[in-house]
């Protein structure tokens, strides 16, 4: 691709709704976020509908639609992704499943999905938990993948797909008897599923691990909690789709595993860590250092979508304003400076009050505007609005960012 190199800066899930603390505001309006309302402002603004037709709401289908592929033909499940992105090489009879490391409570009804993250476990404790899943279950059928935090991935040797699966942050607080593998009538793998799951509880239940984390006070990683099953995808290369290179900047494995797959240069920074400590700084100063030598950088920030799943409002703020002060700003300067353009959006909505992802459009703002775009005053979801462009799914939205 000739001319202009190109930045698509991704807070995910910053979209919200109103709030009855904020005055009736979202905690985008709420924010402080200068450098994107300068965008805003100096550019032209627009919204998006990431979400096809018939698909879930998933960081998956979503950041595949933005990064220019369109989920309707290349999209076969979230794990793959991630399995991708740990470079981990599948099998036409493979499948992928996400692994988190989850704590489960009893309830008057049964078992509570309580933390979907066992309370953001340490990378560190994880791997000896996810080495004693591999060396109890022995790797012949199941084989478990460390990742980080909680978030892991399991491969089923000659395993069934599609068997409906729900993600554990859109039951929190719930009873998970409604929600266990299987709901979409594929029963008895799912029963299957659940007994692994059973099996895996005994296991970390007296580990060390677990053991200690009580001791200290801190939720227990106490079961696996398996979801986004897939078999591994056929994606053409973003030089071959597109005809540019590129390279992305994220701390978890589904955005790593979209790259690979594109045949995107993975940038790994130290200290990212997918949550509100994560080092933006870093990610910023990587960008920089890549729009060297690549067409395209890709930044993804998943702090600000943690926290809405946490329903976090204090978490969430400050998240999108430390978006908005150490990625946005920096990379809006050296933009600015080498006479480049970006783009700064969302994936999806996480509102704080659902602890969910939506299907609701999300705004963006490109600097500097396009050519029959118009500017706006603020990045928020007052962007999303009759007089402002639309595009009705994320990859028209990217072939308009190339034009």
């Amino acid at each position: 691709m000739a001319g202009k190199k190109r930045v698509i800066l991704l807070g995910d899930g910053m979209p919200d709704h109103p709030i009855d603390s904020l005055g009736g505001k979202t905690v985008l309006m709420a924010a402080k976020t200068p450098n994107m309302d300068k965008m805003a402002g100096e550019g032209s603004v627009g919204y998006v509908n990431t979400v096809p037709n018939g698909f879930e709401p998933g960081s998956d289908v979503t950041n595949m639609g933005l990064l220019g592929y369109d989920p309707k033909k290349y999209y076969t499940g979230r794990s793959p992704l991630e399995a991708a992105g740990m470079h981990i090489e599948m099998k036409k009879s493979d499948v992928a499943f996400r692994c988190n490391l989850v704590t489960l409570a009893a309830g008057p009804e049964g078992l509570l999905m309580e933390e979907f993250t066992a309370g953001h476990i340490t990378s560190e404790e994880a791997l000896e938990l996810i080495t004693a899943l591999n060396r109890y279950f022995g790797g012949k059928e199941f084989l478990f993948h460390p990742g980080v935090s909680y978030r892991h991935l399991m491969i089923w040797k000659n395993g069934i797909d599609d068997i409906g699966c729900t993600p554990p942050h859109d039951i929190i607080g719930k009873n998970v008897q409604p929600y266990l593998p299987g709901t979409n009538g594929k029963a008895d793998a799912g029963k299957q599923l659940w007994h692994l799951t059973g099996e895996a509880q005994i296991v970390l239940k007296n580990h060390p691990v677990n053991v200690k984390r009580k001791k200290d006070g801190k939720p227990m990683a106490n079961s696996i909690w398996l979801w986004g099953e897939g078999k591994a995808p056929k994606m053409p290369t973003l030089k071959e789709l597109r005809g540019i290179t590129g390279a992305m900047i994220s701390a978890v494995d589904l955005m790593r595993g979209i790259a690979e797959l594109a045949g995107m240069k993975v940038i790994n920074v130290e200290g990212a860590t997918g949550y509100i400590d994560t080092n933006y700084e870093g990610k910023a100063k990587a960008a920089i250092n890549a729009l060297k030598e690549v067409d395209l950088v890709y930044l993804h920030v998943e702090s600000p979508d943690e926290s809405g799943h946490e329903g976090s409002l204090k978490n969430k703020t400050q998240a999108i304003e430390d978006f908005d002060a150490k990625i946005v700003g920096p990379l809006l300067e050296e933009m600015k400076r080498i006479d480049g353009m970006a783009i700064v959006l969302s994936d999806h909505a996480t509102p704080t009050a659902l602890m969910t992802h939506t299907t609701d459009p999300v705004p963006f703002a490109v600097w500097p505007a396009f050519d029959d775009g118009l500017a706006g005053k603020s990045f928020d979801e007052s962007i999303i609005s009759d007089k402002n462009q639309h595009f009705g799914e994320g990859y028209l939205l990217f072939e308009r960012f190339l034009k």
